[in-house]
Order: C-alpha cells, then sequence, then structure tokens
C-alpha cells in the first residue's frame, strides 16, 4: 500500500483497515474514548468499522465510521453466561463476513466484557484494550468479604488475557496487569487515549445559555463509590469561597440525598450529562478528581488541553503520569478532605501551569501513530 496523506494533511504509511469492537456506546469514558479513537483514524484515511452488541448509543458517530450491531433495537443485549456464547455466535458471523470483503489489519477490543465475547468467539488478530486496574476490581470484591467471587474474576481475566495482545492506557495499568493480575506473559503496548487538541478547544469556544455565570468548581464523572462524590462535598463544604459546584453527572435521588448531608443543596448544580462538556470545562476556575482508581482519567487531560487548573487525588493509576512534575503540588493522598482542601485552595490562588512534555505525550497524533503501528507487529 502506498503512502497517503491524511485530511489533516499529515504524512500516513498506509491505509489500514480497523475494526472496533465495544459493547455499546452509553455515556461513558470508555465509549468516549472508542469514538475518538475511530475519528482519528478515519482523519487519517483509514477504512473503519465500529462493532456493537447493542444499539444503546448517546454519542454521534464520527462521519466516514461504519456502524454494524449484533442486536438490534432498543432491547438490551443478554449478559449472562448463555447470553456472551449467543453474543459470540453472532460476532463471530458478522466479523466473518465483514473481514472477508475488508481484511481488517487491526482489531481493537473494548472493556472486559467485550473482550470475554471476543474471546469465546475465537476472533484472531485482536488487541485488547485495558482501561481501568482491573486487580482493583477484584481487591474490592474480597474487601466486601466476596472472596470466591474475587477468585473467580480474576481467574476469568487471566483466561481471557493470558498471552495474548494488549494495550495499557497507561504505564501503570501496564503493571498493574503483568504483576498484579497475572498475565506475564501477554504482550503489551502502552498507548494513551486520542485527544484532538484542537477539535477539543474548538468544541470548548461553543455557546451555552445554561453555563452558570458565576465563578464554579467542577467535577465530571458518573455517581458511583470509585468516584468519591462524599470526599469531593466533604472538602468542598471546607473551602471557604464563593464558587459554586458544578456536578457533570446524571441527577438521582441518592446523590440528592448525599448532597443534602453536607448542606450543599444551595451550592451544587447539577446540569446532567453534556454531549460537549468542553466548554463547561474551560470556563471553569478549577476541575477536581478525586476518584479512589482510575485508568487513565481522561478529564484531567481535557482541562489541561483547556488550560483549567486541576487537583486529583493521587489514585491508581494516570493522574501522576499526567501531571508529571506538577504532581507534588496538586496530587493529594486518596480518602484525605483536608489535603484535597488545601490542594484546591492553592490552585485557584496560583497561575495555570501546564506539565512539561504534557502536549507531546498527550497529543492525537503521536498514538495514532502507535495505532497504526500495531499492525505491523503480527
Amino acid at each position: 500500500m502506498n503512502e497517503i496523506r491524511g485530511r489533516s494533511g499529515s504524512l500516513v504509511a498506509s491505509t489500514m483497515k480497523f475494526a472496533l469492537i465495544i459493547t455499546n456506546l452509553a455515556g461513558g469514558g470508555a465509549e468516549k474514548a472508542i469514538l475518538k479513537l475511530a475519528n482519528a483514524l478515519v482523519n487519517r484515511s483509514h477504512s473503519v468499522h465500529l462493532i456493537l452488541f447493542e444499539e444503546t448509543i448517546e454519542y454521534d458517530i464520527p462521519a466516514g465510521v461504519k456502524l454494524h450491531s449484533l442486536w438490534k433495537g432498543s432491547k438490551l443485549a443478554p449478559k449472562g453466561v448463555l447470553g456472551k456464547l449467543l453474543l459470540a455466535k453472532r460476532l463471530k458471523k458478522v466479523y466473518a463476513n465483514l473481514d472477508k470483503h475488508n481484511n481488517f489489519d487491526v482489531v481493537i477490543s473494548t472493556l472486559p466484557f467485550t473482550d470475554e465475547v471476543v474471546h469465546l468467539a475465537k476472533i484472531d488478530n485482536v488487541w485488547h484494550r485495558i482501561a481501568d486496574a482491573l486487580s482493583i476490581e477484584i481487591d474490592e470484591l474480597r474487601d466486601l468479604g466476596k472472596v470466591k467471587k474475587a477468585h473467580r474474576r480474576l481467574s476469568r481475566y487471566q483466561k481471557i488475557y493470558r498471552g495474548k495482545q494488549l494495550i495499557a492506557v497507561s504505564g501503570d495499568l501496564a503493571v498493574d496487569i503483568r504483576n498484579r493480575v497475572g498475565v506475564e506473559d501477554a504482550t503489551i503496548r502502552v498507548i494513551h487515549n486520542i485527544y484532538p487538541f484542537e477539535s477539543i478547544r474548538n468544541s470548548a469556544m461553543q455557546q451555552d445559555p445554561n453555563i452558570p455565570d458565576v465563578p464554579y468548581i467542577i467535577h465530571v464523572g458518573r455517581f458511583s463509590r470509585q468516584k468519591r462524590h462524599d470526599l469531593l462535598f466533604q472538602a468542598f463544604s471546607n473551602l471557604e469561597s464563593p464558587y459554586k459546584l458544578v456536578l457533570l453527572t446524571q441527577p438521582s435521588d441518592p446523590l440528592n440525598t448525599l448532597i443534602e448531608e453536607y448542606g450543599l443543596e444551595q451550592r451544587v448544580i447539577i446540569p446532567g450529562f453534556q454531549k460537549n462538556p468542553y466548554n463547561w470545562i474551560r470556563q471553569a476556575d478549577l476541575l477536581v478528581l478525586c476518584s479512589d482508581h482510575e485508568g487513565l482519567p481522561n478529564v484531567l487531560v481535557e482541562a489541561l488541553i483547556l488550560q483549567t487548573p486541576v487537583v486529583s487525588t493521587d489514585c491508581p493509576s494516570g493522574p501522576r503520569e499526567i501531571l508529571g512534575n506538577l504532581a507534588e503540588d496538586y496530587l493529594v493522598e486518596c480518602n484525605n478532605a483536608g489535603a484535597l482542601v488545601h490542594a484546591m485552595n492553592q490552585a485557584l490562588n496560583a497561575p495555570f501551569r501546564e506539565p512539561d512534555n504534557f502536549s507531546s505525550q498527550f497529543s492525537d497524533t503521536a498514538n495514532i501513530i502507535k495505532y497504526e503501528q500495531l499492525a505491523n507487529q503480527n
């Protein structure tokens, strides 16, 4: 295949054919990341087929991406043992038909459920993209006294990933996969998520009348134990400031109850899930991430691209890798509300700084080239 130029004008080694496989496109970091990858590949003139298990779609599909679904309509695909076998059978049939006509150079599978179905379907030439610390999930089951379930989960992950080709979205995740999940024989490549700097900045300039015209701090993430909204509220309630707290998450009764427990009803704004969160992030005075664990938290990278100051817990994994030389000032230990308040005050009263080598490390071009190179490693 000859060298060509992508839509941006940059040189591309050769046109390739990619299959991206994921359960659905419900609102979430992994789903958003896979669409950015698809768009970046299309922009470099590659052929991209996106295979979904079910048609739950909360994001716009990039132009040029060919969409396929195993489970048509609004009904959710089955998730039990028999459901996985049925999905694997359908996936094998759909993939075989597509591969016959397209001869895929690289196949990317994302999220453990998807990976298990792909494993059962015996799809060849697959790179499984790992975006979260699997060992943390197993540790949490053990902490809840579910020791047998933790053992079964670990055994399942080892069965899926041992000897396979894996993509870790951060260096710490690669270490976790080898040392704690126990898949030392896997081939692992570290490739960050795709962050189209120019597109993110352009989206951040769009007007939205719902954005508050008062100073605010922002938190982006679903309401879950992992994201630690309780820690966020504890810290924010002790922050002496005129700021509101904006939560880009879906409203819920449990979330409202927690807000009431901290007496923050008049200080918290919940606009819900936003297809374009970037204008909200850009206009914030500070973005806070207080999770107990992550894979590579997209919101930290996106905030830094938009020159919004950030504060984060030093959780596994990603924040330290992102903040680099700024880690000492803006990373705090997990579950420490006092340290979080101190770092928030410090960030709110200091000029914005970008970590050293941030742009080169997280540029979309640098990381999309790594995806293209996967085709040469098979």
